[in-house]
């Protein structure tokens, strides 16, 4: 599905989204974008995920009537073609990126992945779990003037930007007390099951810990 964005103007951010084809929907801040988003995506029908939605065309033989026989057709799953999607990374702002670093390597214990020059001011950096570390990268962002907005909004809000999943929430959680990390929130057993905590990673951020 294609959703196409409109920028109207920057700061503060506001503008249109809309799917192809169909009527746009105002915006306005980085929390309803998201919102708007999740709207359209949610409204658009599904087509299913493993059936090709084009299928090759009805090849023929002939009979010895001259009659044209139709093979039966035949449809391929995203796997058996090789052009299965996964996620390879995402990214959270922070206020300093080598602040950001040393909170998610030798607080949480993460794997600096790829660590090189991106901008005369910032660095691509990304971390990785160790047990994973061909998994999904975590992309540590410098925060600009846009995203620094969208930052404030997800705290005020009480808004984790990120889930990182363990077997044990409060032993962790209270691991990382030890080191010096302040929880937002104390883990608790949520409605759906899970249970839940929420720290702070002193780079402008909350993070959820989040246990099956």
């Amino acid at each position: 599905m294609l959703i196409r964005v409109w920028i109207e103007r920057t700061q503060p951010l506001a503008g249109t989204a809309a799917t192809e084809g169909g009527e746009p929907v105002g915006f306005d801040g980085w929390l309803e974008l998201l919102k708007v988003i999740s709207e359209l995506v949610a409204a658009a029908p599904s087509s299913g995920e493993d059936v090709d939605a084009t299928e090759e065309p009805i090849q023929g033989t002939q009979l010895n009537n001259g009659s044209p026989r139709l093979n039966a057709p035949t449809s391929t799953t995203r796997e058996e073609r090789g052009d299965t999607m996964r996620i390879g990374l995402t990214g959270i702002f922070v206020d300093d990126q080598d602040k950001a670093e040393r909170f998610y390597t030798q607080v949480l214990g993460l794997k600096v992945k790829t660590n090189a020059a991106y901008s005369p001011t910032e660095r691509w950096l990304t971390v990785v779990s160790p047990e994973d570390p061909e998994g999904v990268e975590l992309v540590l962002h410098l925060t600009d003037e846009p995203a620094r907005a969208f930052q404030q909004d997800s705290r005020e809000v009480g808004r984790p930007v990120i889930a990182l999943r363990t077997d044990d929430c409060q032993r962790d959680a209270e691991r990382l007390k030890a080191k010096g990390v302040v929880f937002v929130k104390e883990p608790a057993r949520m409605d759906y099951g899970g249970m839940d905590a929420v720290f702070d990673d002193t780079c402008g951020n909350l993070i959820n810990l989040h246990q099956d």
